[in-house]
């Protein structure tokens, strides 16, 4: 018998509950089952929400001319300038040097995490949250700590649980806003008062994930970078949400260090951007036709997505056993699985997968202790596809 090669305790350890759920899914349809799949926010795989069409005739036009090979590091320059100007509107001091096009903003976090962290030292992230930030930091040695968001309160920021956790281990706070999955978004004064939680610890950066930022239903959302003038915040936002091309895997870390301390760090993750080469090169002007050409399209996307949220809060209200928070932002619902005898939210996922053929994720997913007893959906299918997955959710629930 052939000796299998131990796989490494960093991959085994790697969960990410939006894709793990696809596994059974996939063999149901393997066996002809049609499935419902409401488990990953990708715009593209429904109807009414397009990539725009100036977008891929500058993606293909790269291609055409032959401007795919390799590319600058950090990201083109036009792109870095443009994403620059979008973030001086947003209300702080960006350059172009500030900008780092990563492979999405999951590359922005690994990169982050691999110039920040080291054996015993933190993450302090929301719970719930979206996978990565639990997932990435034990490859460096690190932790990631939850802070809680109060489901009682619209899933809003519980600063004192915050304080409580804060210690000088602390690398990295992170505020996701809007937020994943659970749609807040996080008002002016409630950044004040994480920025001043941070204050007090000179070695802590903020990281704020900003991609769902043009999903803002509330008229609340600002920047985090422009609400601080001297603890250093670190931006996430991408081409993935917003501009609707998530298969593109463009994002950008932009970086906003008013007293200058993260220089070292930032020379790490030059040097660790510079040894993965570059991002896509198409993809990248693509993107630069989205920030620099007209934005007259997005409102109708914007429209769409708030007319299918308010459709799918309307279910969910007529539905004994299910409660939700109505959402300020994103395209997502949280959605509280209102029964005291529930064991296991991934059970209760993939007992809805295999009787009734409707993919969602469990809670526990985004947060062992702050996600359980609660699914994630999206919100992105027609009205028609969304009526009947919510008539075979009430159908499971014996409603």
């Amino acid at each position: 018998m052939v000796e299998k090669i131990d796989v490494s305790a960093r991959a085994a350890a790697i969960e990410y509950a939006i894709r793990d759920v696809v596994v059974p899914a996939m063999k149901l349809e393997s066996k002809g089952h049609e499935i419902i799949r409401l488990n990953v926010g990708d715009p593209l795989a429904f109807e009414g929400l397009p990539t725009p069409v100036h977008m891929i005739e500058a993606y293909k036009r790269a291609l055409d001319s032959q401007d795919n090979g390799y590319g600058p590091s950090y990201g083109i320059p036009r792109l870095r300038q443009a994403i620059a100007a979008a973030e001086t509107a947003k209300g702080w001091p960006c350059s172009e040097e500030d900008v780092y096009v990563t492979h999405g903003v999951t590359e922005a976090l690994q990169i982050i995490f691999a110039a920040f962290l080291e054996d015993g030292t933190k993450v302090l992230a929301p719970g719930p949250h979206y996978p990565p930030y639990m997932a990435y930091p034990q490859m460096y040695g690190a932790t990631t700590v939850e802070y809680r968001l109060d489901q009682n309160d619209g899933w809003r920021i519980d600063f004192d649980d915050i304080r409580s956790k804060m210690d000088n281990s602390v690398r990295l706070l992170v505020l996701i806003n809007p937020n994943n999955p659970t749609g807040n978004v996080a008002t002016s004064s409630e950044i004040d008062q994480l920025i001043e939680i941070a204050r007090d610890y000179p070695k802590c950066t903020i990281i704020a994930d900003e991609i769902y930022d043009g999903l803002d239903f509330t008229g609340e959302l600002c920047s985090a970078a422009a609400r601080s003038n001297d603890v250093p915040v670190i931006v996430l936002n991408g081409v993935s949400k917003v501009y609707f091309a998530p298969g593109w895997r463009i994002g950008y870390m932009a970086w906003h260090d008013p007293d200058g301390r993260l220089s070292l760090v930032r020379d790490g993750v030059e040097r660790l951007l510079r040894s993965r080469l570059c991002a896509s090169t198409p993809a990248q002007h693509g993107y630069l036709a989205g920030l620099t050409d007209e934005h007259g399209w997005l409102e109708g996307h914007r429209e769409r997505i708030k007319q299918r949220l308010e459709y799918c809060i309307s279910r969910i209200e007529g539905i004994d056993g299910l409660e939700c928070e109505v959402p300020g932002g994103a395209f997502y619902l949280f959605v509280k699985i209102a029964d005291e005898g529930i064991k296991s939210d991934k059970q209760w996922v993939l007992d809805l997968l295999h009787q009734h053929h409707v993919l969602v994720v469990h809670g526990s997913g985004f947060s062992p202790e702050f996600g359980k007893s609660h699914f994630r959906m999206v919100c992105l299918p027609p009205e028609d596809v969304l009526s009947e997955a919510f008539d075979r959710i009430e159908s499971f629930l014996g409603v």
